[in-house]
């Protein structure tokens, strides 16, 4: 989860290391709107950098909660993640294919498509999230074997199960 939390930090940042390099978001709108005068399309440039850094900043928020609830083993972690999943891949979808009022994708495709980096690392996240058994925390160094067989059992489960059969025996 730390990889797409990079890659959200990553694909935030990349639009104003273009702004400052290869002008690849300015040339497409200049070319999508060849009548545009260089202060419009400074002007859409910004409010572009705007709006994907509010997108970019809700990215980090989500990739930090979600990546809080798995580690507290919260109940809610594995759908959480899921829907974080579909908001970010229809976000990343919504840049890379809307077409703008010149007929060309609002973004350049390079940006679109690196908008879809921390989509990919929610994939995995989400696929590795279901595929392993569930651990629920019952407090500190405890955990609950919920989704687990008895073989699955970490050796703090076991030493904690055995010490309770003691005590009820005595």
């Amino acid at each position: 989860m730390l990889t797409g939390l990079g890659l959200t930090v990553a694909v935030t940042v990349l639009p104003y290391v273009d702004r400052a390099t290869s002008h690849l978001l300015a040339d497409h709108i200049r070319a999508g709107y060849p009548t545009y005068t260089q202060t419009q399309v400074d002007a859409a440039v910004t409010t572009y950098l705007v709006l994907l850094s509010v997108i970019g900043a809700l990215g980090v928020i989500a990739w930090l909660w979600t990546t809080w609830a798995v580690k507290a083993g919260k109940r809610w972690a594995r759908p959480a993640v899921t829907v974080m999943f579909v908001l970010g891949a229809s976000i990343g979808l919504t840049g890379l294919l809307t077409k703008d009022t010149s007929g060309q994708t609002g973004l350049p495709p390079a940006l679109g498509w690196a908008g879809m980096a921390p989509c990919l690392a929610a994939l995995l996240a989400v696929v590795f999230l279901w595929r392993r058994p569930r651990v629920l925390a019952r407090g500190p160094g405890h955990h609950s074997t919920l989704d687990m067989d008895s073989t699955s059992q970490t050796r703090t489960d076991r030493v904690h199960d055995n010490h309770t059969r003691r005590r009820k025996k005595q």
